[in-house]
């Protein structure tokens, strides 16, 4: 114990200094640390088209984490750049992977995989397609659909292509986990493919990271204001416990 009734390690510095400055010290490790993760993990993407709206629109700044072919999954917004159709990174609905038969339109509009018609609550208006198809996806391919199927050039547009439409598993890059601008949030996975052989995906780590970002801000802030409150309170401490003079 110090003269002036405050803890201190041994070396002249309060307790309060002590643990103000780890409060720093882990909270940059935190702060710094989610922003590389996030680096590391996602890229972000404006979306050129209206043909992901409602889900995305033109103009949106969205998240989308890197990822590699093998972690699709039926119902993601992915990221792909497939040189035959534009060579451009676009956005499309994943709707069937290789092996699926993916037609339209089934009992009420609807899509169907494998026979079986699918509600698609994402959709802009009530039908699945506004022209009938039926294609096979072939074997390491993905089938991709846009959610507003009235203006979206998406898979529908090259069925006459030798692989019905459909682009290769390696022209993915990422999924799109959140729309980061306007602020609308995380991205909900579609749960009409849960039945499906293979599910859908997890979300990403997305916010894990956000949540670290924010925990080390916090810290930072705290620690750092710890001194300046602390030496504001010991002076007024000493200036009240100060004798009266006769």
């Amino acid at each position: 114990m110090s003269g002036n009734g405050q803890d201190h390690d041994g070396h002249g510095r309060s307790l309060g200094s002590v643990l103000s400055g780890v409060a720093v010290a882990v909270g940059c490790v935190l702060f710094l640390g989610g922003f590389a993760w996030g680096a590391v993990q996602y890229k972000p993407y404006t979306v050129p088209t209206q043909s992901m709206s409602p889900t995305v629109k033109a103009g949106d700044r969205v998240l989308a984490q890197r990822i590699s072919g093998g972690d699709v999954r039926r119902g993601d917004v992915v990221v792909f750049n497939d040189p035959k159709w534009a060579n451009v990174p676009m956005l499309k609905r994943v709707v069937g992977i290789g092996g699926d038969q993916v037609a339209c339109c089934g009992t009420g509009g609807r899509l169907t995989i494998n026979g079986k018609p699918l509600d698609e609550p994402y959709l802009h208006g009530a039908q699945a397609s506004g022209t009938p198809f039926d294609a096979k996806v072939p074997a390491g391919q993905v089938f991709l659909l846009g959610d507003d199927r009235l203006v979206s050039l998406d898979s529908r547009v090259h069925l006459d292509d030798a692989a019905n439409g459909s682009v290769p598993l390696s022209t993915v890059t990422a999924r799109v986990d959140a729309v980061a601008w306007p602020m609308d949030g995380m991205l909900a996975r579609p749960t009409n493919f849960a039945d499906l052989p293979g599910g859908i995906s997890s979300p990403g780590p997305l916010k894990l990271v956000l949540g670290a970002i924010v925990a080390g801000a916090v810290l930072i802030v705290v620690g750092a204001a710890w001194g300046p409150i602390a030496g504001l309170a010991r002076r007024r401490g000493n200036r009240t416990a100060a004798p009266v003079g006769r």
